[in-house]
């Protein structure tokens, strides 16, 4: 495995700390930045991954349970992308105290640990986090940070804003409580960032932020755009074994003339197992097995002829917004676990440009009169 050996960009002005890293799509993302002091991850499969695109220099493989706080750098920001299957509504929904997505709570515990603790944190997870339940377990989280000295706001961005794939996630973004946040960041109510059940779950909180960023512009691909047209299909007799598996009502939309491209999940109705198609130009969330999905079929028009095969590898790091030359070793499983367990990039890009290097900047400032910037710096 290469050693990480890159000079740093002279525009990363800032430094992060990353938990649960996976495949480093979010290290990606926060490059122009945010360059990486520490990264985890328990996956050797993700690993490779990280590895193959961003070196070995910074990533400790282990169970974030053995890591301890007091031997991690300082750093400005400290990003968690804990497992979401006890809070996803396609899993088993344990919720935020369960084995998986409980793992949370050993983030907060290493920054318990740690001796300068980082001033930003951002936790990243489904929707389910803050719409079941009513918004408990979002509460939870929410006021296990603010009795730690943060401020606190989450939002909801969804991927198919900037890429064409379904894929709202819940970014919980907490910053020091002694840090005068810039006025352009925040809003007096609920914005674009804060649907319904946002809004429900953050009743009555108490140093709750409403954070206020511009809306991107609209996307430019859809899923047409992002394909291998040149990737095998399936076999005539699994061709034919997955058209049967249609609703007559989308068969009908796939025999339309305007209709080049759907792609579709197999689900279980009343009983029978059918694929599910939609055709508004985007996939649908990807997803892993631990997730609670199958893999992601394609159907596709073809010479006038219906074919259908899989995602390719290739195509679902295209759906998180990663570009081809991202390297993704190993077999098909591990590439499509690698991208679907991941954040998409320009979702984490977005974040880091109108949010996170601004609330960084601030507070840089902030204690610039104080000398201990550089505490954070380096």
């Amino acid at each position: 495995m290469p050693q990480n050996n890159k000079k740093r960009n002279p525009m990363q002005n800032f430094s992060f700390l990353e938990f649960f890293a996976g495949s480093g799509l979010v290290a990606h993302a926060l490059q122009d930045y945010f360059y990486t002091k520490w990264a985890n991850d328990i996956c050797p499969k993700k690993a490779s991954v990280y590895v193959s695109n961003h070196g070995l220099g910074q990533l400790h493989l282990a169970d974030i349970c053995s890591v301890r706080g007091n031997l991690l750098p300082a750093a400005h920001l400290s990003w968690a992308s804990f497992p979401c299957q006890d809070l996803s509504l396609a899993g088993l929904t344990g919720g935020i105290h369960a084995q998986r997505s409980g793992l949370v709570w050993e983030w907060l515990r290493i920054f318990d640990e740690m001796i300068e603790k980082p001033p930003i944190l951002v936790a990243e997870n489904v929707a389910g986090l803050v719409s079941s339940k009513n918004g408990a377990y979002y509460r939870v989280l929410h006021e296990a940070l603010r009795e730690r000295g943060f401020k606190v706001g989450a939002v909801i961005l969804d991927a198919a804003l900037w890429v064409p794939q379904s894929r709202p996630r819940v970014f919980v973004i907490a910053v020091r409580e002694d840090l005068v946040i810039p006025s352009f960041l925040i809003s007096d109510g609920p914005t674009w960032l804060q649907p319904s059940a946002v809004v429900r779950a953050a009743q009555d909180l108490e140093n709750w932020v409403w954070w206020n960023l511009p809306e991107p512009d609209p996307r430019k691909q859809d899923l047409i755009n992002i394909l291998e047209w040149d990737a095998p299909c399936h076999d005539e007799k699994t061709t034919h074994r997955t058209l049967e598996l249609i609703p007559d009502r989308h068969m009908e939309r796939l025999m339309q003339d305007d209709v080049i491209v759907a792609a579709g999940y197999k689900r279980t109705r009343n009983g029978r197992q059918v694929l599910e198609l939609r055709f508004d130009g985007i996939a649908g969330c990807l997803r892993t097995p631990e997730g609670g999905s199958s893999r992601q079929f394609l159907v596709l028009k073809k010479d006038g002829v219906l074919k259908t095969r899989l995602l390719t590898i290739r195509e679902t790091a295209r759906l998180m917004g990663a570009p081809d030359t991202y390297e993704l070793p190993g077999t098909y499983n591990d590439g499509y676990r690698a991208m679907g367990d991941a954040v998409a990039v320009p979702v984490a890009r977005f974040l880091a440009k109108q949010l996170l290097a601004p609330l960084a900047t601030a507070w840089t400032e902030h204690f610039k009169t104080a000398n201990t910037e550089d505490r954070y710096v380096g």
